[in-house]
């Protein structure tokens, strides 16, 4: 409906400007080109012609009608702040009202000797920076930071970086009225949405130049994110459902959690592909694959893959004596009151969120620590440490958190699979057995919304038999090198193509964060001048390209094109400047 209302008023705002074209003595039929008529609408108000193109970028158009209508209004003369404010705020209108109107006549702007100061000095520059930005950051590039220690060691939590939305083809939003650089939520709320549905678009791509290749780390929109508990937004709503139970979960003041961390479910929302959460994860595994875990590595096409180098896994570590942690003991016997050693985690640069005590017998301890092969090696060799064993889930151990979440398939972490990527124009059986794989796929990702359900020993789509299915899209397997601690692909299943965004390029700032590292990572402005094992900023990780073997540092090219530009610049103001003081 609201489609169809955004047209209305798109029509309606033409047949405005059919008249003010009229008004203005210029040919009328032009105001009934789209594009091409606001070319010609900015001469009328002394702007650039190409401020018309901009009315092609969705969202942004939107904000492009205000600034036409404002600008209009004044060229007709109609310079009140209530004609103002009605043309930048309800612009489709505005342009009938004064093109219907008998006593409005095109003056021009030319008459405008000198603005005020707040139009030329804040309003113009700002409205022009918030268009630039929106249509960067769209169609281009986009700015992140890393939120999760999925892909940590190789993706840190608290870098900020660049994402390339033009590799893959960067997508046309599909909720264009939103409140500009939000993502779903308003700034300083909860749980306020900051987009409207009244206009929705179909999914559409630009072309791009590549498409995910194994390896490769990509940001996508969280899949599992189409339903979301707005009091626990940091959980997936439908293992929230397994977990707890279908009412429970829609009783908005039902509380999950432990009591240290327990919160209400709040409202249950959906969300459109657009506005879901950013995820990054690397790309194990693409459409048409044969994917594979057997002992926690990773197998494609009956090939073994390589381990990215700062892979992390936990591991038991025993050690003789309190190493990393000490705990106190009641005349029972029984340990109590653990306290983790921040300043030795912090020493190996191991997570403390990861990191606890697994066991304890008097003497003897066993930690369970979340770390790469190379520390692993490092804590081995460790004063006091007796032993350290990769934690590896057996195969059969059934995970009930594990994708396709069944019984039928006794999947986990480090055993999972064997299961092929489903691939664009190719056919799969579909049964009651294999239907739990595939269900999401055909319910939701591939062809709108449909109804799966069962019937005995049929598989019933929209109610009709289904005994085979064409996939219509591409699908890949996405997960974390922090392979023990990762909401990933094993958890939710696969990701569609639309879903997928861009690739990291370049990361321009990292720090710690405290709650991941509370020794080194606690004084900001104490680590201005410490190295990047004892202070919070991890300068070695500033302005980096993001490879596909790690990170490269740009520090000296990007400092060089910096000196480059001021250099040019200074030399410009003072080529100039003799000009200036001839006249």
């Amino acid at each position: 409906m609201g489609n169809i209302i955004f047209l209305v008023l798109i029509l309606v705002s033409y047949a405005g400007l059919y008249k003010l074209f009229e008004k203005a003595g210029l040919p009328a039929w032009k105001a009934l080109i789209p594009v091409y008529n606001f070319c010609v609408t900015s001469k009328l108000i002394d702007k650039p012609w190409w401020w018309g193109l901009i009315m092609i970028v969705p969202g942004v158009n939107l904000i492009m009608y205000g600034v036409y209508g404002f600008n209009l209004a004044r060229a007709f003369g109609k310079r009140t702040t209530n004609d103002l404010l009605f043309a930048s705020l309800l612009p489709y209108i505005f342009f009938v009202k004064i093109g219907f109107d008998k006593n409005a006549k095109f003056i021009g702007v030319k008459d405008i000797k000198t603005e005020s100061a707040l139009v030329k000095n804040w309003l113009d520059p700002i409205i022009f920076a918030v268009v630039a930005a929106s249509i960067i950051r769209t169609f281009f590039f986009e700015a992140f930071t890393i939120p999760t220690s999925s892909l940590e060691k190789s993706l840190m939590v608290g870098d900020f970086l660049f994402v390339n939305k033009v590799c893959y083809g960067a997508k046309v939003p599909q909720t264009p009225i939103s409140f500009p650089f939000a993502h779903h939520t308003l700034p300083f709320t909860q749980s306020t949405k900051s987009y409207l549905e009244w206009i929705k678009l179909p999914y559409f791509r630009l072309p791009g130049y590549s498409s995910p290749k194994n390896g490769e780390i990509v940001v996508f929109n969280y899949p599992d994110g189409d339903t979301v508990a707005v009091g626990c937004q940091d959980r997936s709503y439908y293992q929230l459902v397994r977990d707890y139970g279908y009412s429970n979960i829609h009783n908005p003041h039902f509380i999950v959690g432990n009591s240290e961390d327990s919160k209400p479910v709040g409202d249950i929302v959906a969300r459109p592909v657009d506005k879901r959460e950013h995820y990054v994860k690397r790309c194990v595994a693409i459409a048409g694959d044969k994917f594979e875990i057997k002992d926690g590595e990773i197998y494609i096409n009956d090939q073994k893959q390589a381990m990215p180098e700062k892979a992390q896994h936990f591991y038991i570590v025993k050690t003789q004596g309190m190493v990393f942690g000490t705990v106190d003991f009641d005349q029972n016997g029984q340990a109590y009151n653990p306290k983790m050693n921040f300043e030795l985690l912090d020493k190996f640069d191991i997570n403390v969120p990861e990191a606890g005590i697994y066991n304890v017998r008097r003497d003897t301890m066993f930690y369970m620590l979340n770390m790469p092969a190379d520390v692993a090696n490092e804590v081995k060799a460790y004063p006091g440490v007796l032993s350290v064993t990769k934690m590896i889930s057996p195969k059969g151990e059934f995970n009930k958190d594990i994708f396709p979440h069944s019984t039928r398939y006794p999947w986990n972490n480090d055993n999972y699979g064997p299961l092929v990527i489903p691939k664009a124009g190719a056919t799969v059986q579909i049964d009651t057995g294999n239907i739990c794989i595939y269900e999401k796929i055909l319910s939701t990702y591939d062809d709108g919304i449909h109804q799966i359900t069962r019937n005995g020993a049929q598989v019933l789509y929209d109610g009709k038999p289904l005994t085979s299915y064409t996939f219509k899209q591409d699908y890949y397997w996405m997960m974390g090198d922090n392979r023990h601690n990762s909401a990933d692909s094993r958890f939710w299943g696969f990701v569609p193509f639309d879903h997928v965004v861009g690739r990291p390029v370049f990361v321009w700032f990292s720090m710690k964060d405290p709650k991941n590292n509370p020794v080194s990572g606690s004084n900001l402005l104490g680590s201005l001048f410490k190295n990047s094992k004892e202070g919070k900023f991890r300068w070695e990780r500033f302005m980096c390209y993001v490879g596909e073997d790690g990170l490269v540092s740009w520090k000296i090219p990007v400092f060089a094109l910096i000196a480059l530009i001021w250099a040019y610049s200074y030399w410009s103001k003072k080529r100039k400047a003799p000009a200036r003081q001839k006249k």
